[in-house]
Parts: C-alpha cells; sequence; structure tokens
C-alpha cells in the first residue's frame, strides 16, 4: 500500500492544545511508523513510537487514507484514527485512565509542515 499521504510531520492546528502537538509518520519496511508528542506545561513530551494499522479508502484502493494506533501508559491508554481529509491529518484521540479521570474523546487538525515558501 503507498503510505505517502500519511507519512510527514504534522502540527495541531490549535496551538492551545492540551493534547497531541506534533505527530511525525514515516515508511519502515512497508509499514506505518508515529511518534506522537504531547503538549505539556514544560513543552513537548515525546511518547516514544508505536505501529499503525493502516486502511485504503475503498477495498479496490491502494493508497492508505487513514490508521489506528494505540499507545498503552500506565496510567490508561491512547486509541489513535487518523485520516487525511484536505490536505489535513483528523486526528480523533479516544483517552482512556485507569484512575479517577474520566475518559475523553478529542479530535483536533494537523498540517504537514513543508518547505515550499522557504527561499534556498
Amino acid at each position: 500500500m503507498d503510505l505517502g499521504a500519511l507519512v510527514g510531520t504534522w502540527i495541531n492546528s490549535n496551538p492551545d492544545t492540551h493534547s497531541v502537538a506534533l505527530v511525525k509518520a514515516w515508511e519502515s519496511d512497508g509499514e506505518l511508523k508515529l511518534q506522537v508528542s504531547g503538549a505539556g506545561a514544560d513543552g513537548l513530551s515525546d511518547w516514544g513510537s508505536a505501529d499503525a494499522a493502516v486502511f485504503a479508502a475503498t477495498p479496490d484502493a491502494h493508497a492508505g487514507a487513514g490508521f489506528t494506533c494505540r499507545y498503552v501508559f500506565a496510567h490508561g491508554e491512547t486509541r489513535f484514527q487518523g485520516m487525511i481529509m484536505k490536505g489535513l491529518l483528523v486526528l480523533a484521540q479516544f483517552h482512556l485512565f485507569n484512575d479517577d479521570r474520566e475518559s475523553y474523546f478529542l479530535r483536533e487538525y494537523f498540517a504537514a509542515t513543508h518547505d515550499r515558501f522557504l527561499k534556498a
């Protein structure tokens, strides 16, 4: 499957997010890998890398249009569902806790970084 549309560095369009600030996606041996960084009081917090399951838009398509991914922590887990829409990464986030906090859902939009407007 062609992963080209998903690969890149994605920045959250909400500068005031209290969740995921940055997503780096790359291809390794035909698989999609993610590295997520969360926004915190002291700057970015690297969540590490994780494998993502990739999905095409239709059964006949050969290009990746979306993915799922899961991060597990001592306090719970976060599940992601991402898709490309109009050139943006739409990231649905499902934050589940195993302590007294309520689980919550969040959807945010990420723009791909690029150097299109930089002068050489």
